[in-house]
C-alpha cells in the first residue's frame, strides 16, 4: 500500500491555524470531512480524542500520527498537516509537534490499519524527510516528497 493512494490531497493543510492539541484534531477533522463527505467531522474528532486519551500519538521528533477507526467508512484515508511554530501534543519526547499525519480507517479494517501506521512511522524516522516536509512551500512539494518516500519502500 502506498501512502499517496490513501492521502486525501484536498484535506492537506500546510499551515495549521491551531495552537492546541484539540484544535489541531478539530482542524484536521474538518478538512477531511470537507474533502470526503463520508467522514463526519464531529464523529472523527470524538474518535481521535478518545484515542489520544489512551496515549498520545505524538511519536516524537516533531511528529504525531493521530489515528482511529470509524464506522461507516469504506476505505482507509489519510491527511497531512504542518504547524510551523509547533504545538504541544504531549509527545513522548516533550518536544513541540510540527508534522501531523492523520489516519482514519474503517471500523473493521484489521491488519490494514497496522500496516499503514507502520509505513507512516517508517517515513518519519528519516530526519531528512521530516526536514523536507518542514521546509516545503507548496502542496505540490508535499505531495512530491511523500511520493518519493513512498517509492523507497
Amino acid at each position: 500500500m502506498k501512502i499517496m493512494d490513501v492521502l486525501v490531497k484536498d484535506a492537506v493543510i500546510l499551515d495549521l491555524a491551531s495552537g492546541t492539541k484539540e484544535e489541531v484534531l478539530r482542524e484536521m477533522s474538518l478538512a477531511l470531512s470537507k474533502a470526503e463527505p463520508a467522514v463526519d467531522s464531529d464523529r472523527l474528532l470524538q474518535v481521535l480524542i478518545e484515542r489520544e486519551a489512551l496515549q498520545s500519538t505524538g511519536i516524537g521528533e516533531g511528529v504525531a500520527i493521530p489515528h482511529g477507526k470509524m464506522p461507516g467508512l469504506d476505505r482507509l484515508m489519510a491527511s497531512f498537516a504542518r504547524s510551523r511554530p509547533g504545538v504541544d501534543f504531549a509527545s513522548i519526547d516533550g518536544q513541540a509537534t510540527k508534522l501531523f499525519f492523520l489516519l482514519v480507517v474503517p471500523e473493521h479494517s484489521g491488519g490494514q490499519h497496522l500496516k499503514a501506521l507502520a509505513r507512516i512511522s517508517r517515513f518519519f524516522r528519516d530526519a531528512a524527510f521530516r526536514q523536507r516536509l518542514e521546509e516545503v512551500d507548496s502542496l505540490d512539494d508535499v505531495f512530491r516528497a511523500i511520493d518519493e518516500e513512498d517509492a523507497k519502500f
